[in-house]
This record gives structure tokens, C-alpha cells and sequence, in this order.
């Protein structure tokens, strides 16, 4: 199966530290799957992901993206990625359709065909009624659904998504993992983080659990609850993290 994003033996170490934030991190995500890496807040999620999106570098080890290297082509890669970033990438005092029009510009979409894909977006996530609201009135929920949009406007091949439904209410979160399921049924390849357990069971084809900057296993979902012999994938977690990683 063909490999969208091939991590090998990534690390990462910030100059104010004197541990690793990451550790000989290798996995690949296949074309139309949904990856999920699952740790606890400071487990090295959003590093591993700001180092796959381009905004941090790494220590050492390398990566590829749709078979293209940050160091030769990242102006090619992100054209084929889409990231939705754990906070808020929006512009509070412009409207929803301001700021998914001014993304998506961003791209080189406009015209007709950019204003359509725009309304049929804000329709699918229930909120082309307060189209031209300011963002600033929205609520967190509100919020992550046109964070979502902005990041899938210009139809990336390969999505991040970095704890996409962090403190949202029911109602959103159905809508935004629907809709993400949606778009990995078209074809779109996703890398997502998070610490909700229960949700990347049902989300997710396959896991990784990091903890302290360790990817301590990897398959699919019902594969690690099998393999331990589990009720779910919290349990799942619970046994790997209690556990201290061996720095072999």
C-alpha cells in the first residue's frame, strides 16, 4: 500500500532542555488512512506534528510527505497538506466567510468556484446561517468546525489534525468527525492526535501510543485491544503508559 508520510527514526531536542521531546520515532500512514497518535498532554503530539507540518525542525532523522522532503520541496508539500492546528487559526473580528475566503486564498482558490465550496462547507457543518457572523461571537464549538474547513478548503491529500475536537460540545464533535470520515471516504489521507481515548477507537484505522516522546506500539485499534487482552483501547493506554519505555 502506497505510504503518504514515512517517519524514520525522527528525534527532537529543544535548545532550554536537556531530555528529548522526541525519541527515534519511525511509523508510516498509508493512502486513506486515518492514523491516530494518542498520548497525554506533553506526550510529544504537537512537536511530532509541528515537525511534520514544516514549522519546527528536527534533531535528527528524516521524513517524507506524499514521497517529498521539506529540506528540497516544501513549497510542493504544502500544497498537499491541510492542517487544523490544536488552537484556534482564525481571525476573530472577521466574518467565517472572511476568514475560510482569505485561507483559501492562500491556496490560489477564488473566483465562483472558491464562493460555492465555501457555502457547501458551511452547509455540511450546519453554520452557513451565521455565515457572516464575526468569529469573535462563536462559540468553541462553532470555532473548531470552521478550523476544520480552513484546513480542507483547497482538498489537501494528506490532513493533520491536532486534538481537532478538544473541548467542544456533543453536537460539534458529531458533525466534525462525520464530516472527516467523509473525507477520508474521497480519499484523503489523516494524521490526527489526541488523548480521547474512546473517540480513536471508533476514528481510527490504526494507533500509535507516544508517551514521553516514545512510541511504545503501533496497529490497528482492535488489534492492541486483542493483543492485551483488553476491554478497549483505554485499557489499552492505561497498561503501555503505566509502564516506564526502555531507552534500548
Amino acid at each position: 500500500m502506497k505510504e503518504v508520510i514515512k517517519v524514520t527514526s525522527l528525534y527532537k531536542k529543544y535548545k532550554e532542555s536537556e531530555s528529548f521531546a522526541l525519541k527515534n520515532i519511525s511509523f508510516s500512514v498509508h493512502k486513506g488512512e486515518i492514523f491516530g497518535i494518542l498520548g497525554t498532554n506533553g506526550a510529544g503530539k504537537t512537536t511530532l506534528m509541528s515537525i511534520l507540518m514544516g514549522s519546527i525542525k528536527p534533531t535528527a532523522g528524516s521524513f517524507t510527505i506524499c514521497d517529498l522532503s521539506f529540506s528540497k520541496q516544501a513549497h510542493r508539500i504544502r500544497y498537499r497538506i491541510g492542517v487544523v492546528p490544536q488552537e484556534y487559526a482564525l481571525y476573530p473580528t472577521l466574518t467565517a466567510r472572511e476568514n475560510l475566503l482569505y485561507f483559501a486564498s492562500l491556496y490560489g482558490l477564488k473566483g465562483k468556484d472558491l464562493h460555492e465550496k465555501v457555502v457547501q462547507a458551511l452547509t455540511r457543518v450546519e453554520l452557513l446561517e451565521v455565515a457572516d457572523k464575526r468569529i469573535k461571537y462563536f462559540s468553541g464549538g462553532m470555532k473548531r468546525r470552521i478550523n476544520l474547513i480552513a484546513g480542507i478548503l483547497h482538498t489537501p491529500e494528506v490532513l493533520f489534525l491536532d486534538e481537532p475536537t478538544v473541548g467542544v460540545d456533543v453536537m460539534s464533535k458529531n458533525i466534525i468527525l462525520q464530516y472527516l470520515k467523509e473525507l477520508n471516504g474521497q480519499g484523503m489521507s489523516i494524521l490526527y492526535t489526541s488523548h480521547h481515548m474512546q473517540e480513536a477507537q471508533e476514528f481510527c484505522h490504526r494507533v500509535a501510543i507516544l508517551h514521553k516522546g516514545e512510541i511504545l506500539c503501533e496497529d490497528t485499534p482492535q488489534g492492541l485491544i486483542a493483543q492485551k487482552k483488553a476491554l478497549n483501547l483505554e485499557e489499552v493506554f492505561i497498561h503501555f503508559t503505566s509502564q516506564e519505555p526502555s531507552y534500548v
